[in-house]
C-alpha cells in the first residue's frame, strides 16, 4: 500500500481535519548471526530491513487516543488520562505499553492522537514486527510532543521495557536496538551487556539477502524461550562458583568453556551454555570476515550458527531445518541459517544474484513438497532505522 493509499485510508477512518498528518517509518530487522546471546551478555549482528511498519498520526482536539491498523481488525480507544490502566491482550498493548514507559520517563502524552499503522512485516515470522511497532510509536509520540532530539538508544531501552513489563514478553534488547539505530548498507555489532555498538559495513556486492518465511507461526510467550533463559542462568550460576567475576555466559572464550564444561552435570544445560559461548565467538569472527570482505567465510559461520541452534540450543524446528537444507543445495548460496528466536519464523540466506530466481523457485517447491507449507521469500537490502517521512496534509 503506497503513501497516497494510506493517507486515503486514514481520512476514510478519521475524517478531514485542519491538523497535519505526519508519517513515520520503522524497519523490521534480521539478525545476520548471533542468536539467543543477546540476553547472555554477548555480541549480536543485526541489520535493519528496507521494509517495516508505517504510522500515520494526527493530533486531535480532545484527549482521545485512537489506535487502528490496516493489518488487524481490533481497534483500541482510550483517553490520555487512562494510559496503561487496562491491558487487552491485543496488538494495541504494544503501543500503549510504550506510552506508559514514555510517561514514566517524563514524556507526557498531553494531547489526543489518531494512529493508523500499516505493517509490511509478517506477524510471528521473527522479523521483529513487535519491536518495529514499539520503536515507531515511541519515536512518533515524542516527535508529536515537540521533542526534536530523540535519543534512539533510550528509545530502544524503553521499548524493550514496555514489551517486558506491560506486554509480558521477556525479550532482550537486540530487536528494538536494531530497529531504532539501523543504517543503510550496515550491520550493527551490538554488545547487549553494555549497549556499546559499532556500525559495520555490509558490502554484499553480487550477493543478496533472501529471507525465507516458513509460515510456521511461533509465539514467544508460549514458546520455550523462557526455559532457555532459565537454563542459561543455571549454567552461569554453576560456572560462577569457579569464576566469581563472571557476569554473563558470553564473557567466556570457547577455550575457557572447554576447561569448565564438566562442572555442568546436566547435559542440556551444558549444551545451552556451549551454544552461547561459541555463538558469541562466531559473531566476532563474522565481523572480521565482513571487514575483510570475505563473504565465503561469513557464509560458513552462518551455517555453523544454524547447526548449533538446531543441535545444541534446540530452538529450530522441522520447517526451519528443511528450508535451510534446501537453501544450501543451491550452488550460489554461501550460507543459510534460521534467524530470530526459532520454533518457526524465518531463515536468512546469502545468495549470488544470478541464483536468486532459482533459489526462490527451487527452495520454495522443495519446501512445500516436504512440509506441506508454502514459504514466502523476500529479496531485500539493509535499510535505515526509525525516521520521519515527508509530511502529508
Amino acid at each position: 500500500m503506497n503513501a497516497t493509499e494510506l493517507q486515503q485510508k486514514f481520512i476514510e477512518k478519521y475524517g478531514e481535519s485542519g491538523a497535519d498528518i505526519r508519517v513515520f517509518h520503522a524497519p523490521g530487522r534480521v539478525n545476520l548471526i548471533g542468536e539467543h546471546i543477546d540476553y547472555n551478555g554477548g555480541y549480536v549482528l543485526p541489520a535493519a530491513l528496507e521494509f517495516g511498519t508505517t504510522l500515520l498520526i494526527r493530533e486531535r482536539a480532545d484527549h482521545k487516543l485512537n489506535l487502528a491498523s490496516t493489518n488487524m481488525t481490533y481497534e483500541g480507544t482510550l483517553d490520555t488520562a487512562s494510559i496503561g490502566q487496562e491491558k487487552t491482550g491485543e496488538w494495541t498493548d504494544y503501543p500503549v505499553g510504550v506510552m506508559v514507559e514514555l510517561e514514566g520517563k517524563g514524556v507526557k502524552v498531553s494531547k489526543g492522537y489518531d494512529f493508523l499503522y500499516h505493517g509490511e512485516i509478517p506477524n510471528g515470522a521473527g522479523l521483529s514486527s513487535s519491536a518495529s511497532l514499539e520503536v515507531l510509536t515511541g519515536y512518533a509520540v515524542q516527535a508529536m510532543e515537540g521533542i526534536s532530539e530523540i535519543d534512539t538508544v533510550e528509545l530502544a531501552l524503553l521499548s524493550q521495557k514496555a514489551e517486558n513489563e506491560f506486554v509480558g514478553v521477556n525479550c532482550g534488547i537486540m530487536d528494538q536496538f536494531a530497529v531504532a539505530n539501523g543504517a543503510k548498507d550496515h550491520a550493527i555489532l551490538l554488545m547487549c551487556d553494555t549497549l556499546e555498538y559499532e556500525k559495520v559495513p555490509f558490502r554484499t556486492g553480487a550477493y543478496k539477502l533472501i529471507i525465507g518465511n516458513t509460515n510456521k507461526r511461533r509465539g514467544l510467550v508460549d514458546s520455550a524461550y523462557n526455559e532457555r533463559r532459565s537454563q542459561c542462568e543455571q549454567a552461569l550460576a554453576i560456572l560462577k562458583e569457579q569464576l566469581p567475576a563472571l557476569n554473563y555466559l558470553a564473557q567466556l572464550k570457547p577455550e575457557q568453556f572447554v576447561t569448565l564444561q564438566d562442572q555442568i552435570k546436566d547435559e542440556k544445560v551444558r549444551q545451552r551454555a556451549q551454544h552461547v559461548v561459541e555463538e558469541n565467538a562466531r559473531v566476532l569472527s563474522s565481523v572480521e570476515a565482513l571487514r575483510n570482505n570475505d563473504l565465503e567465510a561469513f557464509g560458513q559461520l552462518m551455517n555453523a550458527s544454524h547447526n548449533s541452534l538446531r543441535d545444541l540450543y534446540e530452538v529450530s524446528c522441522t520447517e526451519l531445518d528443511v528450508m535451510v537444507e534446501e537453501a544450501r543445495r543451491i550452488s550460489g548460496t554461501l550460507g543459510a541459517r534460521m534467524t530470530g528466536a526459532g520454533f518457526g519464523g524465518c531463515t536468512v540466506s546469502l545468495v549470488h544474484e544470478n541464483d536468486v530466481e532459482r533459489f526462490v523457485s527451487e527452495v520454495g517447491a522443495a519446501y512445500e513438497a516436504r512440509t506441506g507449507l508454502q514459504g514466502d521469500f523476500y529479496v531485500c537490502g539493509v535499510g535505515e532505522g526509525v525516521n520521519e517521512l515527508k509530511e502529508a496534509k
